[in-house]
């Protein structure tokens, strides 16, 4: 009985080469006997090496999606994984199946940034005079500048460590405030509020600035500053991660998608560089799940476009 033939889909490129090397002397079809692969599978794959026009529909796409993936994967830092660049090639009109990109993206040896273990950066201050918990680990916000969240992280440098601290809209998730120190003293953090107070202006402040129970956000200096410009301040009651949860995330964003991605650091200012770019490309092009995988400053705009026909 003659041994059974690979299909088609069976064939491989050193089964190509194995042939081509030894046809002349031993023919097509003894070869394609002991292998056992049928002649057919033989002539395409020869022919596509010669024509890579007469490829198959299939591949010629796949190759138009390779370009289109890898210049999405580039544009975005090399954070995405196939859902994301999945999510923007259908903002742009490419119509592909997710399979399709997570296949391809693991042909390419693309894959996204996963996050890692998260470190505690607190110190905890007593619970007398402390402002209490008007979030209730509820972080829903219906409007921009109805609900702040603070909190700042550490990265190692060759000179020593280095804080980063933020102030985030949780409307549309959107950063507001920021700062890069060499100390967690109060005014590291206060800065940061005071860079999302002018960004927002006084006006639009009505509600609420949410925090851990880190001895910087209780300090005096800066409840009086949340005071001075209207906003109420809130403070986690359990003292532990959950009540602080939506900042944490977005500082696992960026611990994950630029401090273990780009490092070793070498001074504060290469991190602080680092992060205005991450802070530009986030507010403004990075796609978030929690508001419908569209861009934190596209969400603000949608919402005061509505707001200006009601």
């Amino acid at each position: 009985m003659s041994p059974r033939r690979r299909s088609t889909a069976g064939a491989s490129s050193e089964d190509g080469a194995i042939h081509h090397a030894h046809r002349e002397r031993f023919g097509v079809e003894p070869i394609c006997a002991v292998l056992p692969i049928a002649p057919s599978t033989y002539h395409r794959h020869r022919v596509r090496q010669v024509d890579p026009g007469r490829r198959s529909v299939r591949a010629q796409r796949d190759e138009v999606l390779r370009r289109e993936i890898q210049r999405v994967f580039d544009e975005h830092h090399h954070v995405y994984g196939p859902r994301k660049v999945w999510k923007q090639l259908r903002r742009e009109g490419l119509r592909v199946a997710r399979r399709t990109v997570g296949r391809l993206m693991r042909a390419m040896g693309l894959a996204g940034a996963v996050r890692g273990r998260a470190w505690i950066t607190t110190t905890q201050a007593g619970a007398s005079g402390r402002p209490a918990d008007l979030v209730d680990r509820q972080f829903v916000a219906t409007r921009p500048n109805q609900l702040w969240v603070s909190d700042f992280t550490y990265v190692a440098t060759w000179s020593g460590f280095v804080y980063v601290a933020f102030v985030i809209d949780v409307f549309a998730r959107h950063i507001v405030g920021w700062r890069v120190s060499a100390s967690m003293r109060t005014d590291f953090v206060l800065d940061a509020l005071e860079q999302a107070i002018y960004e927002r202006g006084r006006d639009a402040l009505t509600g609420l600035d949410h925090s851990d129970r880190g001895t910087q956000y209780l300090s005096m200096r800066y409840t009086d500053r949340l005071v001075d410009a209207g906003i109420a301040p809130s403070v986690g009651s359990q003292g532990d991660a959950f009540d602080n949860a939506l900042a944490e995330s977005v500082i696992g964003l960026f611990k994950t998608e630029v401090i273990r991605r780009k490092g070793p650091w070498r001074s504060l200012e290469a991190v602080e560089f680092a992060n205005l770019a991450w802070v530009d490309w986030f507010n403004m092009r990075r796609l978030l799940g929690p508001i419908g995988d569209i861009r934190p400053a596209e969400f603000e705009a949608q919402y005061y476009a509505h707001a200006a026909v009601a």
